[in-house]
């Protein structure tokens, strides 16, 4: 149908020298999503000249938004000359799921985050939810997340968050386990630039609480610690990602920057943080989907027990074990192909094969630490993905990754949404 569209947006462009407009624009096959909501994300409005540009760059924004599971157009004659009506066809995804993260090590580690979101509230694509997890203590959030609160431009997000886990501290070659706890609100503005560019912007204030458990000691390394801080915070994202149902293709690059103020600048100084993640997709034939995403990232190179660049099984390298260790700087890539082994209706099965592969420098060391063997993990594994192609983000994930470097562990991670 809209291959029909669009030889017939063409034909009539090209019989008719003058020029076209949009009588009006009619959305079909919604439900749940507002008219009104898609009407006001779009480019295409009444009395603007029909232009196939317009209409394709409003298609790829309907399919990014976590309401829509697919989105395609049609244009039909209206009763003015030379206007015409546009119409945009909704397949919705069903938004209110549940979330959850698994992952265990051979040494018998087990944590889970279990959540509950709507990524749909009100018909406006309003993100509200909570998540709840345990990672041998119990942790909590609320997020509230609405990009087109005010217009379909400016908007808003408001996060809380308690979290307490066990961190290893990591000195004098030695290691401590403590008890941390973070408990934070952020509040951050969005502004969406272009289609391809926005920024977000704001302040969190958190207060970070360190309790000695085991392990080793040193006078220098207090064994409890509770200090207040303020984070101001940037995220600049370029996305260029066209999606079909759970193919993605193209390029994008999400920079964070973070200035954090302590209030006890003698143990935990002040500090700069950046990262930039890079992705990469790319189809082969029907069934094939390339994935790549490159992580470069540096703080401030304190030598400090409490670095905050982590190694960790749920953030960066499957099969590595729950946050083993800490640095100052950090290069990670991860790339995966993924491949579709079976497809009917709303149910799609992919299996992939991957390699997770970083290094990290160490707190108060310099760039040559990235290349020694020490600090170097790679962890190729392999993994499935049982895919329900009309609801957001329903992506249940198992995946299987050992390590081929010294001292390697292997383990399982589960979860819901593709990894990166």
């Amino acid at each position: 149908m809209k291959q029909l569209s669009i030889i017939f947006f063409l034909l009539v462009s090209l019989a008719n020298a003058q020029q076209n407009s949009v009588a009006d624009l009619k959305i079909q096959g919604n439900k749940r999503l507002k008219s009104s909501f898609v009407k006001k994300m779009s480019l295409v409005k009444p009395g603007v000249l029909l232009d196939s540009t317009r209409i394709e760059d409003d298609i790829r924004l309907l399919k990014r938004l976590p309401s829509i599971a697919h989105a395609s157009f049609q244009v039909f004659p209206a009763d003015a000359p030379n206007t015409y009506n546009v119409f945009y066809n909704i397949e919705e995804n069903f938004t209110i799921i549940p979330s959850a993260n698994v992952y265990t090590t051979n040494d018998d580690e087990f944590a889970y985050r279990l959540g509950l979101y709507d990524f749909n509230l009100f018909g406006q694509n309003i993100t509200f939810g909570v998540f709840y997890q345990k990672d041998i203590y119990d942790s909590y959030a609320l997020n509230f997340r609405a990009p087109f609160l005010f217009t379909n431009k400016l908007g808003l997000a408001v996060n809380f968050q308690d979290l307490t886990t066990q961190e290893p501290v990591f000195f004098d070659n030695t290691t401590a386990d403590y008890r941390y706890n973070n408990s934070s609100i952020e509040v951050l503005g969005l502004y969406q630039i272009n289609f391809t560019n926005r920024v977000e912007f704001g302040l969190n204030f958190f207060t970070e609480d360190y309790n000695y458990k085991s392990g080793a000691t040193n006078p220098s390394v207090p064994q409890a610690l509770v200090v207040d801080k303020m984070l101001y915070k940037l995220i600049y994202e370029y996305n260029n990602l066209n999606y079909d149902y759970q193919y993605v293709e193209g390029f994008r690059s999400i920079f964070n920057f973070q200035y954090v103020h302590s209030s006890n600048a003698r143990q935990l100084p002040d500090f700069l943080i950046g990262w930039n993640d890079f992705q990469y997709f790319k189809r082969f034939g029907e069934k094939g989907n390339w994935a790549n995403r490159l992580r470069i990232g540096f703080a401030t190179n304190d030598d400090t027990p409490f670095a905050p660049f982590a190694v960790d099984n749920n953030l960066n390298i499957r099969g590595v074990g729950n946050l083993i260790d800490r640095g100052t700087g950090a290069i990670v890539l991860n790339t995966e192909y993924r491949y579709t082994l079976y497809e009917k209706d709303w149910f799609s099965l992919q299996g992939n094969g991957f390699i997770d592969a970083g290094s990290w420098r160490n707190p108060g060391g310099d760039l040559g630490d990235f290349v020694e063997s020490q600090n170097l993990r790679i962890y190729p594994g392999v993994g499935l993905r049982f895919i329900h192609k009309k609801i957001f983000n329903a992506i249940f994930r198992i995946d299987y990754g050992f390590g081929i470097t010294p001292n390697a562990t292997q383990g399982l991670v589960f979860g819901i949404g593709q990894y990166f």
